[in-house]
């Protein structure tokens, strides 16, 4: 098994702590991982992008030019990254952020209103989770208790009690995700 993604939006999405979040998960499972981000020297509002590779075998190389999961946050993201989806693979994108939806139709894309289910839950920090949720639900790399068990590594313990608020987005972003 191997899993080239990407994840690319603007900062502040979480998209580096998603990508962060996702390897940190597989390794605690005993998988390969490379985590790879990309960002520009604006923290918030700049784009920024993670490229996870998840294997059963060795990863012989970080670097890639095409993806079999690209998951978009933002319409700039979308045009950059749209094209580099391999025939056959995944594109999930959020309903808030793109105007025009992505129009591939060798590919597989799906729909996911997670700003909108964030400001439902009113906690737009938890955009990424359900995110994350909408993924694992498609592409079920890692099990949502080795997820839980990488939060809980990866937070500083003073964030620990948000962890359960993080577990209800993951299971709200499998719920969530719908074909386009």
């Amino acid at each position: 098994m191997k899993e080239e993604i990407i994840i690319a939006g603007f900062g502040g999405q979480g998209v580096l702590s998603m990508g962060k979040i996702l390897a940190y998960s597989d390794l605690l499972e005993g998988k390969e991982v490379t985590w790879m981000p990309a960002y520009g020297p604006e923290q918030r509002g700049g784009t920024a992008n993670v490229t996870v590779i998840v294997s059963t075998e060795r990863i012989s190389s970080p670097i890639l030019s095409n993806y079999d999961t690209a998951i978009i946050l933002n319409q700039p993201s979308l045009e950059k990254f749209e094209s580099k989806v391999k025939p056959g693979g995944t594109l999930i994108y959020d309903g808030y952020s793109i105007i025009n939806p992505p129009t591939r139709t060798d590919i597989h894309i799906y729909r996911i209103d997670a700003m909108d289910a964030a400001n439902e839950m009113s906690n737009v920090k938890v955009f990424n989770m359900i995110v994350l949720g909408g993924l694992l639900k498609l592409r079920p790399v890692v099990s949502i208790e080795s997820v839980l068990k990488g939060l809980k590594k990866t937070l500083p313990p003073r964030y620990h009690h948000l962890i359960p608020m993080n577990e209800e987005a993951i299971l709200k972003g499998m719920e969530l995700i719908k074909p386009q």
